[in-house]
């Protein structure tokens, strides 16, 4: 818990915030007290005698000057003023972070004046002496990134405090006594930030929602999505709305589009897949050449521009994939049935269909709206089989219904070629620059509870490169149709490596003898990609896999294409997800409208709409992080007394962050909890030194631990250090 209120500081006029805004926003003008009452709307007395107070108080704190009798002026010669955000750190400090600066900004905990985590602020910068560094001020809060905030309540008699388990959250929240609600002891709760008034030590809120008790699976993973603002259900009205939709198939339609039904098609999805929003189609030309066609769900038939469930969809922005539960951006009855490529069933399609060689030059392309018959449903692993094996069986282990069946020599002679090809773009893109991130992916099985019963890992094999080499080329094209018209579309883009991040991964990966060449951006390509192969099935896979995506930039949505540096496209955009991405549902809109002659669209509006997109994005993918965490440390719960091989993976002055090499979960052996030896950390060496023994304990080394604590509200996991791997 943090400070406590003795009784809640009722609020007391005080303008100096408002006056500092009001003279920042004319920087060289003066003011006197009348004109700042005015300005601020007040002329009662009493608030008239509060701004002379104020403007008093300011001139001695030296943050404005007197510049006659009366008249008053923003002092600039000492510090300057900024726009930017908080980047709050766990020591209750902060950086500010400005694209006018080149540095960031430090921000002592009491100059932050109420600013919290990514808060939009204006900042007074202080010019410190030669070898100070220089330090700001939060002199207003232009906007919250939240008021919502999720944790656990803490009743007394005639009061409530909230503490979230978030490191950057440096305050509890109060509750006045009527603003509990139905909120008992102890539960989770979602709480809104109501006010802060000035000389109080937490903001005032409200509980707007009780989640549940801390440590049960329902509750931990609604908090998970009420943490980022994620919806965990539709509005009532809104599925209303999707279920009177009309999703039958007419003749009057299919005589709108390309009629592709005869033509032979399928899908490759995960098992455990619902919505399947892309399939392919495949022909042999009698030129020698194939007709392959990516073929898209229609979602932008039936959710309609400004319906409620089209506003819903694009607040969503996306769909939140949970290790148990998926909240789906539309209504399961566009999601898993309307909109799905079911197999033996006819769906409209939005489709790029292409001409390719057997060298994979595409002679000719064509975009539009079709409706395809899926004439079959293969998950990875039985199209992975066949790739694998040649074979027309698959066995009863691989299938999805568990039975074995046979598959019809078309669709396995498709799926030869298809993957055939699909290496032969694969090998291009990887020649002309594009960096291979197959990151192993941490699944679980759960039981009928969503208990965690066992740890796998998701590997892309050929069937995963097949559908992803397909989607890129329809993605692509459809960018590049746009692109070269100059009309404004919606691009997914992605910016070069960040410099200082890869100097810095090149220090933690020199630990186990990798180096990087970035001499210019083609070297950092094929240096990435060496790095990749080498490190593929090595303990320290997982670490540097995910060292190398964080030195990466980005990628996020825009309208400003400056291509894909991780793909090495010149255009490539978002065209093959609509069931699950809003952005392919905008790209569709304007694919359409411009096949139709449309002149470019108004570049602001999409712009503004690419930025929530980004944001939106970001926040699912946090979210499901956490919910992979929230696993891990439920899964470690029921493993305490097990010992397990770890790979040290991070060194910091309070001890050691180890992978365990079975599971790839994280945890924490504190610096005290380490009795072999008194150790300290080296900062040079990136490593933890024995003062006795000498001994280090650095990056890569393999140690042994068990479970000392699991920790399933703050998603943490701290171990006992048992004992160093024999080979060191």
């Amino acid at each position: 818990m943090g400070k406590r209120l003795r009784k809640p500081i009722k609020k007391q006029l005080d303008f100096s915030d408002k006056i500092i805004k009001i003279l920042s926003n004319s920087a060289n003008k003066e003011f006197n007290y009348k004109q700042i009452a005015a300005k601020l709307e007040k002329d009662d007395t009493q608030s008239r005698n509060q701004i002379i107070k104020d403007l008093k108080l300011l001139t001695v704190q030296k943050k404005i000057v007197e510049t006659e009798p009366g008249k008053y002026l923003l002092k600039t010669e000492s510090k300057e003023y900024y726009q930017g955000t908080i980047d709050m750190t766990s020591r209750k400090t902060a950086y500010f972070i400005c694209e006018e600066l080149e540095d960031d900004i430090f921000i002592p905990t009491n100059n932050l004046n109420h600013a919290l985590d990514k808060d939009t602020v204006k900042v007074y910068i202080y010019n410190r002496r030669r070898g100070k560094r220089p330090e700001g001020e939060v002199v207003e809060i232009i906007e919250r990134a939240k008021t919502d905030f999720v944790g656990v309540i803490d009743i007394q008699k005639n009061f409530a405090f909230v503490s979230t388990a978030n490191p950057k959250m440096y305050t509890d929240i109060f509750i006045p006594k009527d603003k509990i609600g139905e909120a008992e002891q102890g539960d989770v709760v979602l709480v809104h930030i109501e006010d802060w008034p000035k000389r109080a030590d937490s903001p005032f809120g409200k509980v707007v929602k009780v989640l549940g008790k801390p440590g049960e699976h329902d509750t931990e993973i609604h908090a998970i999505l009420a943490e980022y603002g994620l919806p965990a259900e539709f509005p009532i009205e809104v599925e209303t709305f999707a279920q009177k939709i009309d999703t039958s198939i007419t003749e009057a339609e299919i005589a709108n589009r390309r009629d592709m039904r005869d033509t032979l098609t399928f899908t490759i999805d995960p098992k455990d897949a619902k919505d399947f929003d892309d399939a392919l189609s495949f022909k042999p030309l009698e030129n020698g050449n194939y007709e392959i066609g990516i073929h898209i769900a229609d979602v932008s038939y039936y959710l309609e521009e400004g319906t409620i469930l089209d506003e819903e969809a694009y607040q969503r922005a996306t769909s939140v994939y949970l290790v148990d539960r998926v909240v789906p951006m539309l209504p399961e009855v566009l999601s898993n049935f309307a909109c799905s490529l079911r197999p033996q069933e006819e769906k409209y399609t939005f489709s790029a269909v292409f001409e390719i060689t057997d060298k994979c030059q595409v002679v000719n392309q064509w975009f539009g709206r079709t409706v395809i018959f899926s004439d079959q449903r293969f998950a990875y692993e039985e199209a992975q089989y066949i790739i694998e094996t040649k074979d027309d069986v698959i066995p009863a282990e691989i299938s999805l219904t568990g039975a074995a069946y046979q598959v019809a020599p078309e669709i396995v002679s498709a799926t030869l070629k298809l993957d055939e090809l699909a290496k032969i773009f694969r090998k291009k893109r990887m020649n002309d620059g594009a960096i291979s991130f197959d990151k192993v992916e941490v699944k679980f099985n759960l039981d009928e509870n969503g208990e965690p019963e066992g740890v796998y890992f998701k590997i892309a094999k050929d069937a995963n490169h097949l559908i992803e080499e397909f989607m890129l080329l329809a993605n692509r094209r459809v960018a590049e149709y746009i692109g070269k018209q100059k009309k404004t579309f919606i691009y997914r883009i992605h910016d070069e490596p960040n410099e200082d991040k890869l100097i810095a991964m090149q220090t933690v990966i020199a630990k186990f003898g990798y180096k990087l060449d970035f001499r210019n951006p083609g070297d950092i390509s094929k240096s990435l990609n060496k790095l990749m192969e080498d490190v593929s099935g090595k303990k320290e896979q997982n670490l540097i896999d995910t060292l190398a995506i964080r030195s990466m930039s980005k990628a996020k949505y825009s309208t400003d294409n400056i291509g894909h540096y991780g793909l090495a496209f010149d255009y490539y955009s978002h065209f093959t997800s609509p069931i699950r991405r809003y952005p392919d549902v905008m790209v569709h809109r304007l694919l359409q409208y411009y096949l139709d002659g449309g002149k470019s669209a108004d570049e602001e509006v999409f712009e503004t709409k690419c930025l929530h997109c980004s944001t939106m994005e970001g926040l699912a993918t946090n979210a499901e992080r956490d919910s992979i965490k929230y696993m891990q440390v439920k899964y470690m719960q029921d493993h305490q007394d097990q010992e397990f091989l770890g790979v040290i993976s991070g060194v910091t002055e309070w001890g050691i962050y180890v992978e365990i090499i079975e599971n790839k979960c994280e945890g924490m052996v504190r610096i005290r909890d380490i009795k072999e030896d008194y150790y300290t950390f080296d900062e040079k060496q990136y490593a933890l030194v024995g003062a006795t023994s000498e001994r280090l304990l650095q990056l890569g080394d393999e140690i042994y631990v068990t479970v000392k604590n699991a920790d399933l509200v703050k998603k943490q996991l701290d171990f006992n250090f048992i004992r160093r791997s024999e080979k060191h």
